[in-house]
């Protein structure tokens, strides 16, 4: 039988708290979404300020860096590239800020940001993910 980790709550907390410290010390007011690695929503986080739109794309970033088992800069890059028909996957959100946590080679779950520029959402998720990787 296989054993896999998993994100607890604590590891969670850890995440956010790290994202958002991120993004307080740049005054970037964004939200932070937590998913599994199954793409499902474990912690949602909306600093003061952001959009109330970057709730449901920061939530489907890390859907989409989850289900994905990547970082979702390379949807965003492929369908720019040239890649248009990607755009017809059954997801949202293809944009960069999601980012994969992963453990021993395996995805354990993901962060999503959104509500600045992809590179700063790109760097908040990441904060977020050294927090625990």
């Amino acid at each position: 039988m296989q054993t896999k980790a998993i994100l607890a709550l604590a590891d969670i907390n850890k995440i956010l708290d790290a994202a958002q410290q991120e993004a307080d010390s740049n005054a970037w007011p964004v939200t932070i979404a937590v998913a599994d690695d199954g793409g499902h929503l474990l912690a949602l986080r909306r600093l003061d300020g952001a959009a109330p739109f970057s709730a449901d794309v920061a939530t489907h970033k890390a859907r989409n860096a989850a289900l994905g088992r990547k970082e979702t800069q390379v949807f965003e890059e492929m369908i720019n590239g040239g890649r248009t028909a990607f755009v017809t996957a059954p997801l949202q959100g293809l944009l960069s800020g999601g980012v994969p946590v992963i453990v021993d080679g395996q995805v354990i779950g993901s962060v999503g940001v959104s509500g600045v520029k992809p590179e700063q959402d790109v760097q908040i998720a990441k904060a977020g993910v050294s927090a625990i990787a």
